[in-house]
């Protein structure tokens, strides 16, 4: 396609004689370019005199503008030392006036202009470079250096910084540049001697760039963006930037860095260099503290230019003005500096790219980002033009009516359309980005609060610096607000303080509030409701991350994807310690997801159990290789086949609280190996015993991050007078011939959670064998009365609400349905599949099965419930109205009165069915 096929905007001439003395000089191109050369020249007195400079060069440089680029670069990089400058202005001039006129055209996108002139600077950077440190090689100055080092300039870099990281230069732009060497290339005899003479090539490189001669120039340089630039020389050593920014950078700094790139010199030790940089740039943990930094850099700028105060379009900044270019660029980078460290995607150079990325990973909304997108296009074009009208770097509005007619007609807009246009989108870009950096609060409602309490929140570790109490005193007003709603506003204050007291610091979390202030309406439902839940959030605040992640409601994942998350996580870390960590704040999130979900009424207890139970499963399976290998690399790897967990109790029936701990029995097959072939070989047996320790270990220790969970192995062969790990043999012959029935039962409920699939196979294979062998009903009866005799000698119920122990409660349904698996050989780990078969082999009556499972599921829901709330009895009056609510909820119960009601009829018909059915004398042999 011609470039005048491809037009689709065409701007009209401001100064009609100026347009048309340019046209004149074109006398048979087509009348789309004529017009667009009459335009262009009649709004802009800069492109009219490129035009009568470069004549003869646009007119075939417009028939295949990329094509032309490509030549004009490739022409520069065969140039003479000596005649770089002038051919670098010249290009300059070319690059300029094709890439304002495709602009005008609407030929070439934004990113394509932007990205036109970047290529030009990074090459006149290099062709600098090398022709500044060539010559310093040439005359004998740079130590040890020869001809071949010329195109990696000596192991110096010149990274691209702001506009020109990002590929975002615009027509008048300074190009930032921070240049570095690499220190390692040059003897520490020679260190200073190298460090002067690269110096000097920077200084020449910038003064061939930047320098105003008959010719132009070619980009004004600014070094200034280097570490503390007023007693640091324009070319440092990587060394020297990197002890700065590990001790002294600031956040400003940081965001920089976002956009940084080599671009010039050396780069491959520019992108080494990047990557030693990443912890400074993308910290581990979410970073909401440097949004407050970005508000006051923000205000600082404002205040510095005079910018602040209500919008005035003539004169208006449209760089760091209200709702202006700079608004959208913190607010992106910002957001990026924020998760960018957990969210590798999100480090993305370009303003553009940076939204678009956002969006898709959930951090902004997608309408925001689309209107963001669009505004900052807008006013990049707007900004061009501006600049365009004489080569200037400004960014301001004309002052007048005839400047603002000049730039409508250089866009080809009505001057009130234009207007109205502008100041709807500048309107607009502060609303959306002002929200984040400063939101407006609610009306106070501090007469509900406790005053007294309130000001002994000032000595609270979190409240102890003066950013913390300033940043509180913004969210106040809505954290009161919320407080005073709640169903007993006393109530959801006093937890609110405990919370607060147990803060061990307060910055990082009350920035993130203060930037999602919805999170301040979660953490009061969590705080009226959930004191527990409120107790592990002040100890480990960081689970609020992944609240704002993108997908904290989203549907549950399911145990492959969780499995495979940590797994990859896990495997990317190289330390041991810092796995176990790892999977420590990994887990706590999605525990903190699954108890928010309950709480709010997402999932329903049946929901959360099996939640909690997928999570304990993948944990385990991700981290049985880790500890495997860990132990593998001192002892050899495993003897024999391997080693299988097995889990049981709650976690073999995945049916966890929030609170649970895991029953686990370790089972491996030596396969008839004796020895493990490490470098400190052992037996098999105490290999596996060993091993089976640093698992518990593994998941029990109590780190920085804390335990995953407690581990109870006393259902293992012989109890706690066994061996801590079993052989496959021995695990089958133990079962088959020495078992009680209690430890039969117990296989009812087991399940494989981690290590080898096909020992894991095998257990299942002998799990099954032992349920459908034959068993003496007369005696399952017997020992199950005998056990449940004992149980409620051994403990009594807590009180009325008791859930779990007590006559037709959750342990007493449990333990007849696993007597029935017995019985009559269901091996499923289904509790209502074995309550049927009791019905069909002549145990139980319809009747009963029903009771039995309705007392269940009600004790069941009243247990996740409690687990969740307290770790105490469970008692309506200490829960506070939001507890309270939640049960009713979850029970679908009346009111309290009459839920405590139905619990005692239906666990009293449960208990009744059980003493009927332990009563009957049946003979029954499956």
């Amino acid at each position: 396609m011609t470039f005048a096929s491809r037009m689709t905007r065409q701007p009209t001439a401001f100064n009609p004689d100026r347009g048309k003395e340019a046209r004149d000089l074109f006398a048979d191109l087509p009348p789309e370019l004529t017009g667009l050369i009459e335009g262009a020249a009649g709004c802009s007195p800069y492109l009219s005199t490129l035009l009568h400079k470069e004549t003869g060069w646009i007119l075939p440089a417009l028939e295949a503008p990329e094509q032309a680029v490509d030549t004009l670069f490739a022409d520069l990089r065969e140039m003479a030392p000596d005649r770089l400058p002038d051919a670098l202005r010249q290009a300059k001039r070319r690059i300029a006036l094709l890439a304002g006129l495709a602009d005008c055209a609407g030929v070439w996108s934004l990113e394509e202009v932007t990205g036109t002139l970047t290529r030009l600077a990074d090459l006149s950077c290099q062709l600098a470079l090398q022709a500044t440190v060539g010559a310093e090689i040439r005359r004998g100055k740079l130590p040890g250096a020869t001809e071949d080092d010329v195109e990696t300039a000596g192991g110096m870099v010149a990274f691209a910084m702001g506009k020109m990281g990002a590929f975002e230069l615009n027509y008048s732009s300074d190009i930032d540049l921070i240049c570095l060497f690499d220190e390692t290339r040059y003897d520490r005899s020679d260190y200073h001697d190298a460090r002067s003479s690269l110096v000097r090539a920077t200084r020449k490189m910038a003064a061939m760039l930047s320098d105003l001669t008959g010719e132009g120039y070619v980009f004004r340089t600014d070094l200034r963006l280097r570490p503390d630039p007023s007693v640091t020389p324009v070319c440092m050593a990587m060394a020297a930037a990197e002890t700065y920014y590990e001790s002294l950078g600031r956040t400003w700094e940081r965001a920089a860095y976002i956009k940084a790139r080599a671009a010039a010199g050396d780069l491959k030790a520019g992108a080494a260099f990047l990557e030693t940089l990443r912890p400074f740039v993308w910290r581990k943990h979410l970073d909401f503290a440097a949004i407050q930094d970005a508000h006051d850099m923000r205000l600082r700028i404002r205040e510095h230019k005079g910018l602040g105060g209500a919008l005035d379009l003539y004169g208006h900044n449209m760089k760091l003005g209200r709702g202006g270019i700079r608004e959208i660029e913190f607010f992106t980078q910002t957001r990026q500096l924020i998760a960018g460290g957990r969210d590798p995607d999100l480090r993305v150079r370009g303003t553009v790219d940076g939204l678009r990325v956002l969006s898709e990973k959930g951090w902004i909304p997608q309408d925001a980002a689309a209107k963001l997108t669009d505004h900052y296009r807008f006013h990049r074009e707007v900004e061009h033009r501006i600049q365009m009208v004489n080569d200037a770097q400004t960014h301001a509005l004309p002052t007048n009516d005839e400047g603002m007619l000049r730039i409508a007609c250089f866009m080809g807009r009505d001057m009130d359309d234009l207007k109205a246009d502008l100041r709807r989108r500048l309107e607009e870009v502060h609303d959306l980005t002002e929200g984040f950096f400063a939101p407006d609060a609610a009306a106070a409602a501090e007469e509900t609060i406790d005053r007294e309490m309130v000001q002994r929140w000032r000595s609270y570790p979190a409240l102890r610096s003066t950013r913390a109490v300033e940043i509180f005193d913004r969210i106040k007003p809505r954290l009161f607000q919320q407080l005073s709603r709640a169903a007993r506003p006393d109530e959801a204050v006093r937890a609110f303080d405990g919370f607060l007291a147990g803060l061990p610091a307060g910055v990082q979390l009350l920035s993130l509030f203060e930037a999602n202030p919805q999170l301040i309406d979660l953490l009061v439902d969590i705080v009226g409701t959930a004191p527990e839940l409120s107790a592990h959030l002040s100890r480990h605040s960081g689970v609020f991350d992944a609240v704002i992640g993108g997908d904290f409601f989203t549907a549950w994942p399911g145990l492959a994807v969780l499995r495979e998350e940590l797994s990859s996580k896990m495997t990317a870390e190289t330390d041991y310690e810092r796995k176990l960590d790892l999977a420590r704040r990994w887990c706590k999130e999605w525990h903190f997801r699954v108890g928010v979900h309950h709480l709010r009424g997402l999932i329903d207890a049946d929901g959360a159990a099996a939640q909690y139970a997928d999570l304990a499963e993948a944990v385990l399976a991700a981290l049985w290789p880790e500890v495997v290998a860990q132990f593998a690399a001192k002892h050899g790897d495993c003897p024999g086949r391997g080693a299988m967990v097995l889990g049981m109790g709650s976690l073999g029936a995945r049916r966890l609280n929030a609170t649970s701990d895991l029953d686990l029995i370790v089972i491996y097959d030596a396969d008839g190996v004796e020895y493990s072939d490490g470098r400190r070989p052992l037996a098999s047996r105490a290999y596996y015993a060993r091993l089976t320790q640093a698992m518990v270990t593994a998941v029990s220790a109590l780190l920085p991050e804390g335990r995953l969970y407690e581990i109870d192995m006393r259902l293992r062969p012989s109890g706690t007078q066994g061996p801590v790990a079993a052989s496959l043999t021995s695990f089958r012959d133990y079962q088959m011939n020495e078992a009680w029935t209690w430890e039969h039962l117990a296989l009812t409920r087991a399940r494989a959670v981690a290590g080898d699939p096909n020992v894991a196979k095998d257990v299942e294979a002998v799990r099954r064998e032992v349920l459908t062998s034959s068993h003496d009903a007369a005696k399952v009866i017997a020992d199950v009365a005998d056990m449940r005799a004992k149980i409620a000698d051994a403990k009594a119920p807590s009180g009325p609400w008791e859930a779990k122990i007590g006559p037709g409660r959750l342990q007493d349904v449990e333990l007849l349905a696993q007597a029935s698996a017995v019985m009559f050989g269901t091996s499923a780990q289904s509790m209502p599949e074995a309550l049927e078969d009791a019905v069909k082999g002549g145990w139980l009556l319809e009747k009963e099965r029903e009771a039995l499972n309705a007392s269940y599921r009600l004790c069941w829901k009243l247990q996740m419930v409690s687990k969740l709330l307290t770790d105490k009895p469970l008692d309506p009056d200490s829960i506070g109205q939001g507890g309270c609510d939640m049960l009713l909820r979850e029970t679908a119960a009346a009111d309290i009165d009459a839920l405590l009601t139905e619990l005692r009829r239906k666990t009293q018909a449960a208990g009744e069915a059980i003493d009927a059915a332990l009563a009957r004398d049946i003979s029954v042999r499956a």
